[in-house]
């Protein structure tokens, strides 16, 4: 089951001299979540952005809430899924924009103008990233995401952690990779590394990107996230570097940990 303009040929292409921005959302079942996410990507007032939703065959109104935005909305599918990374590379898959942008069910731009303030400094680069703020299930701001961008980065710089939120990460749709299904949680790390294996222009954009909802399955299944997160830095930076990058993540933690606690006492 499908629908949107792109079912009738229409372009999501409106401004000839900027690129299209793919902007994919995975839901299933999230009905209570859908809805800011959507109109947070369709109040945007970047002209050029092709919004693709990918719902794996949801059994509550998500489809009904879907269905009444899709003349907005370049394309929707709705079909059973393998599992979020699946459902993603379908999403890529359906991807026709020029750069490629996940924001997820219950994730929102940070302001109306974001798309456009990122493509603002050069609208040819291979990367762009920014920041991320932490929210609740109503909205509200729980403060910036505890790991910060770097002022530059590159593939290395996730040695330490995934630095940059994957929802504040705007990728050149041709350097894109699918994501390895091999991973259940942090395959999200892994395409981001891999992407900026090959990229030759990261772009800082120096602003707040997204607002990422707090919770998710690395939240949820911390013991398997771990166990995915170390083998993949593994593969990507080999053994030695591995054990002494999350000595440093170690002790990074439990120096916030003891910072957050004198900040509550």
């Amino acid at each position: 089951m499908q629908g949107g303009y792109r079912t009738q040929h229409i372009s999501s292409k409106k401004t000839e001299n900027l690129p299209v921005l793919s902007v994919i959302t995975i839901v299933y079942n999230g009905a209570d979540l859908i809805a800011r996410t959507m109109k947070s990507v369709l109040s945007q007032t970047y002209s050029n952005i092709e919004y693709i939703i990918v719902d794996g065959a949801s059994t509550d109104n998500t489809l009904d809430l879907i269905k009444k935005q899709e003349a907005q909305i370049a394309l929707w599918v709705s079909e059973k899924d393998k599992g979020i990374y699946d459902a993603m590379n379908k999403g890529l898959e359906l991807a026709t924009g020029d750069y490629i942008l996940y924001m997820n069910a219950g994730d929102q731009f940070f302001a109306n103008d974001t798309v456009e303030k990122i493509f603002a400094k050069d609208p040819k680069a291979d990367i762009y990233y920014g920041d991320t703020l932490i929210v609740d299930d109503e909205g509200n701001s729980l403060g910036p995401r505890r790991l910060r961008p770097p002022q530059q980065l590159n593939w290395k710089s996730f040695r330490y952690g995934m630095l940059v939120c994957h929802q504040s990460f705007v990728v050149r749709r041709s350097l894109a990779p699918a994501y390895d299904l091999h991973y259940k949680i942090a395959a999200d790390i892994d395409w981001c590394i891999n992407c900026l294996k090959d990229a030759k222009t990261i772009i800082n954009t120096e602003i707040f990107i997204a607002r990422y909802l707090s919770g998710g399955a690395s939240w949820q299944n911390q013991k398997q996230a771990l166990k995915e997160r170390f083998d993949l830095m593994q593969k990507h930076y080999g053994t030695v570097s591995v054990i002494t990058s999350h000595v440093v993540i170690a002790a990074r933690y439990i120096k916030f940990r003891l910072q957050r606690g004198k900040t509550t006492n």
